[in-house]
Formats: structure tokens, C-alpha cells, sequence
């Protein structure tokens, strides 16, 4: 049960940006531009690092949110699973393993990323910007998981709900539905 009155039929994060719409309304930007915006990093790759940060920090609700964006993006379910259990046996590419590894320590403490993680993914031809990125995204996601889980936000009742939520994180993005999410209430 949430540690704060949050809107029942909101599980996880989104119950949280909308409590509160105006500190939402910055980090909904700085996602949406990390993870649907211009990139060599395609939107599944950069879904990865969401996920492998999330499923690290054992933030149930972002893991599966993101992993099932994965899925979606990829249009199969192998990858985001093979990716959380071992990143360096998982179907991605050397580049990628080489950033999710990075993303995994930045999860860890920052200061266990090296030189040698950082030449190791420019030799497998990731540019500045992709690390930069990289390190970015998982510090963002330490940032919405300890949010998520800091403030005991509910998981939905039903699985499907992450279905629902990675069509509308693939097809609408990051920001806030114009609409609110009234939507989702049982009636």
C-alpha cells in the first residue's frame, strides 16, 4: 500500500506523476527525449537499459513495464529476458553488451564505471553520445525506481496492465495523456 494517498487505478510510477504534475512534467521530458527521441540507439536498445537497471534495482514495477516495452518494440519476449539474466550471453550485440554493462554499473555506484568499460564499448564502435547516454538512462532509472519503491506504489492487479502500458510508452510516449487517465478506472 502507498505510502501516500496515490489514485488507486494508477499503479506504479504513473500514480506518482500524477500526484504530483508539475515535478512530473520535467523528468516526463528528459524520458521522453532519452528514450523516443533522435538517437544511433534504437528505441528497443535504449528500453534495455531501462530494463536492465530496473530489473538490477529489483524495482518489480519498472522492470516489467520496460521489459514488456522491449517485447513490444522487438516483437518477441526472448531478448528482455535473456538480457536481465545475463547480459553478457544475451542476443544483443558487443556494442550493446558493452553499454548495458555499463548501465549496470552506473546502477551500482557511478564510480564503478572505468576507463576500461568505457574503451571497451568504443571498441565495439559506441560513440560519445551513446555512452553519454547510456549513463544518463540508468541514472534516471535509479531515479524512477527508488521513486517507485521508496513510496511503496501498488503493482497492478493484472499483468496485462504492463500490455497496456508498453502499447501507450511505444505509441504515445512518455509524456502525460492528454486525456488523464481516468480511463483506466474500473468502473
Amino acid at each position: 500500500m502507498p505510502y501516500i494517498p496515490l489514485e488507486s487505478h494508477l499503479p506504479g510510477i504513473t500514480g506518482l506523476l500524477e500526484y504530483r504534475r508539475d515535478t512530473a512534467q520535467p523528468i516526463r521530458e528528459l524520458t521522453e527525449i532519452l528514450l523516443r527521441g533522435p538517437s544511433s540507439l534504437t528505441r528497443g536498445e535504449r528500453e534495455l537499459i531501462a530494463t536492465v537497471v530496473s530489473n538490477g534495482n529489483q524495482c518489480k514495477f519498472c522492470s516489467a513495464a520496460h521489459a514488456a516495452t522491449v517485447d513490444m518494440l522487438l516483437g518477441e519476449h526472448e531478448t528482455s529476458k535473456q538480457v536481465k539474466a545475463d547480459i553478457l550471453t544475451a542476443p544483443v550485440s558487443e556494442k550493446m553488451k558493452a553499454l548495458l554493462t555499463i548501465a549496470d554499473k552506473v546502477r551500482e555506484d557511478g564510480k564503478l564505471v572505468t576507463t576500461a568499460h568505457i574503451e571497451k564499448a568504443k571498441a565495439e564502435g559506441a560513440t560519445d553520445i551513446e555512452i553519454h547516454d547510456t549513463v544518463l538512462i540508468a541514472g534516471l532509472f535509479c531515479l524512477y525506481n527508488r521513486y517507485v519503491d521508496g513510496m511503496a506504489t501498488a503493482m497492478p492487479e493484472d499483468n496485462g496492465y504492463f500490455t497496456v502500458l508498453a502499447d501507450r510508452l511505444v505509441n504515445h510516449g512518455y509524456y502525460r495523456l492528454p486525456q488523464g487517465y481516468d480511463h483506466l478506472k474500473k468502473h
